[in-house]
């Protein structure tokens, strides 16, 4: 059972369509209960860093989170503002983040002479930098949907999987054993997010 975490920010039912479409079956729910009983979890959600963990701790999610995904290394995949909740902290906000990864949410920042249009927007070709599970090693021009202002920044290399470039290269794909994340949105990204959703469903456990 893949189970989407439903903390009440974002509309996660592009997600589950996808996962239907794949035959595979998901439920949305924030009872603590269904989240433990998870082969697979999904992380998503929109809105602000701050917000979204005062809803972790203040539904209890955030600790039933860390029980599955650190102690019982349950595969979990970060979308978007879910990735960006693994790290520890975030410019958007003063709470500390799950931590899972040692890095921390910056806002896309550019020179008075670069400057680009905040959020960034729009359809990207990520760059792997080291195999991962989620992509096909055979196909060099992945593309996948981005719409966000803030991307992960001092991360250890080890754990980046692929890149994106907007003004700058940021993570667009992490990685550290049962833990993925992605900045970009593969519910909205075709073919690309369909075969990674797919991936994510066929991976060996640990």
């Amino acid at each position: 059972m893949i189970t989407i975490v439903d903390y009440g920010m974002g509309n996660l039912g592009s997600i589950q369509n996808m996962l239907r479409r794949l035959g595979a079956e998901s439920i949305r729910t924030s009872d603590p209960d269904e989240i433990r009983r998870a082969d697979r979890l999904v992380l998503a959600g929109v809105g602000a860093f701050d917000g979204a963990m005062e809803r972790l701790h203040a539904t209890g999610l955030a600790g039933v989170l860390n029980e599955q995904v650190i102690e019982r290394h349950v595969p979990v995949l970060g979308v978007c503002l879910g990735m960006e909740l693994m790290a520890r902290s975030s410019e958007e906000g003063n709470r500390p983040g799950l931590g899972w990864f040692d890095a921390e949410v910056r806002r896309f920042s550019f020179p008075e002479e670069d400057r680009l249009p905040i959020p960034h927007m729009g359809w990207e070709v990520i760059t792997p930098v080291r195999t991962s599970p989620l992509l096909d090693a055979a196909d060099t021009e992945q593309r996948f949907y981005f719409s966000h202002a803030f991307h992960l920044a001092a991360l250890d290399p080890a754990a980046v999987a692929a890149t994106a470039t907007y003004g700058y290269e940021f993570p667009a794909l992490i990685q550290r054993g049962n833990i993925f994340g992605t900045q970009f949105h593969p519910e909205k990204s075709h073919s690309f997010g369909l075969n990674l959703y797919r991936r994510f469903i066929e991976l060996s456990p640990e």
